[in-house]
């Protein structure tokens, strides 16, 4: 099958070289040529423009870091919608359900259906092909294209016929993760400045009633190891935060809680750290607390 993939960045790149171990003939297209590159090297082939991938493909994937840059990709002379041969566009961006819908609104007057199709576990499961799919749009189409998913992960589950629903879902997610890694960070401060060892901490933490995703996975393969290189930047944290706190106050759901993360994660962007990785809440909450201890003495 062909596939034209757009957008080859720390997951997309990953996810894109799956569907070529799949045997799959690929499309690339990204502004970066040293993103490319690895795909190139394998024979996939290149696309000079968003049309010019829809031109070649009839089902292409995108994996874009925001809302503006999804957008920008469809529209114009140069857009996927100006391409020839498009019908099937997955979205695996966490863009939130307004979004997609009018998304799949514009996509639908020019013959093209939108599946929806976030993942979750980050580039580490980008890459071992681990990740967790949601899938929302035509069910005929999503059926269609199981093959696909089941080569970016074993878990895929369905959301439903909406398109938005799947972002609901993902969404969901990702503010628990966000809240974990906030929550996480202040108690592994406070144990750290109360004199216990980080590693004993993790220990007790991943054995009890504590654990969750940041003690199990984030904490011990990038803050700990002092690499923080997750995958995923604090302001690419922060949209999805966003998102989802206006998803919930849609439906009527009190966010106190993700409030709460919101404001911590604001205070690092606007402190200039948007661009780190998301491990850095880690030492960022750290450094924070000996900054005010010290001007607390």
């Amino acid at each position: 099958m062909r596939i034209g993939f757009l957008g080859v960045g720390n997951m997309g790149q990953p996810m894109a070289g799956r569907l070529l171990d799949g045997g799959h003939e690929l499309w690339v297209c990204d502004i970066s040529e040293e993103a490319m590159r690895p795909l190139l090297d394998r024979q996939a082939r290149r696309a000079g423009s968003p049309k010019e991938l829809a031109d070649a493909c009839e089902t292409i994937a995108v994996s874009l870091p925001s809302l503006r840059a999804f957008r920008q990709t469809l529209e114009g002379n140069d857009g996927l919608l100006a391409g020839k041969s498009l019908r099937t566009l997955i979205n695996t961006c966490t863009v939130g359900a307004p979004f997609i819908s009018d998304i799949a609104q514009a996509c639908a007057t020019r013959g093209v259906t939108v599946i929806d199709a976030p993942i979750s576990g980050g580039v580490a499961g980008a890459q071992a092909g681990t990740l967790a799919v949601m899938v929302s749009g035509n069910a005929a189409k999503a059926a269609e294209l199981m093959p696909l998913f089941r080569l970016w992960g074993p878990t895929i589950v369905t959301a439903g016929e909406n398109p938005g629903a799947a972002q609901i879902m993902k969404l969901t997610n990702n503010i628990l993760c966000a809240v974990a890694l906030v929550a996480t960070s202040e108690a592994m401060t406070l144990a750290t400045r109360g004199g216990i060892s980080p590693v004993a901490m993790l220990q007790v933490l991943n054995n009890g009633t504590g654990r969750n995703f940041a003690t199990e996975n984030l904490f011990p393969s990038s803050v700990m190891s002092g690499t923080f290189q997750f995958g995923a930047t604090i302001e690419i944290l922060m949209k999805d935060v966003d998102l989802a706190i206006e998803q919930g106050e849609e439906l009527g759901v009190p966010m106190w809680v993700c409030q709460a993360a919101r404001l911590v994660l604001k205070h690092l962007v606007f402190q200039g750290h948007a661009l780190q990785d998301m491990s850095h809440v880690a030492s960022l909450i750290a450094e924070g607390s000996r900054a005010g201890s010290a001007g607390a003495s």
